[in-house]
């Protein structure tokens, strides 16, 4: 999947979505806003990119992107169920035709019971939502950079079977 940069993996998605006449938005948990500044890098990316969500803690998934409090205290913030959930309120809540959506364990240490390097990515085109499982190696910032590119690629392969 992988076809270079992630900088160009962000202009190339771009491209795709004006092309579209489409909107993106984002939420991000363990990316802190990196899929949004690597987005926003790109000239002319506010005719598609109409914003995101920087979701850190449980009480802001579910007062920002309506992620269920009863989900998360059953699943954990890092599960398919609630990146699935964080992509469908930020696509809704922004109004987008697509949006990404990450949520993980950076590290440096296990938590939720969930191993260091565990992350889950929503992409949502159109009506159409995956949730793909990761399992990255390295740092904490390591971590989180493969995670910010690799939702970028998703979108970018997501949007091509749209062709």
């Amino acid at each position: 999947m992988s076809k270079g940069h992630p900088r160009g993996a962000a202009a190339r998605v771009a491209a795709l979505l004006k092309m579209r006449g489409w909107k993106l938005a984002t939420a991000e948990s363990c990316t802190g806003g990196m899929i949004a500044s690597m987005l926003t890098g790109v000239p002319g990316v506010s005719e598609v990119y109409r914003g995101g969500f920087v979701t850190y803690v449980n009480e802001e998934k579910t007062r920002m992107l309506g992620v269920p409090a009863s989900l998360l205290a059953v699943r954990g913030a890092v599960s398919k169920e609630t990146a699935r959930r964080m992509v469908l309120g930020a696509a809704g809540r922004c109004q987008a035709d697509c949006a990404l959506s990450v949520t993980g364990n950076a590290g440096p240490s296990a938590s939720e019971g969930k191993a260091v390097g565990l992350v889950f990515i929503g992409c949502h085109v159109k009506g159409h939502t995956v949730v793909r499982e990761c399992h990255f190696h390295g740092n904490r910032a390591m971590i989180r950079k493969k995670a910010a590119s690799m939702a970028l690629l998703l979108l970018e392969e997501q949007l091509g079977e749209w062709a």
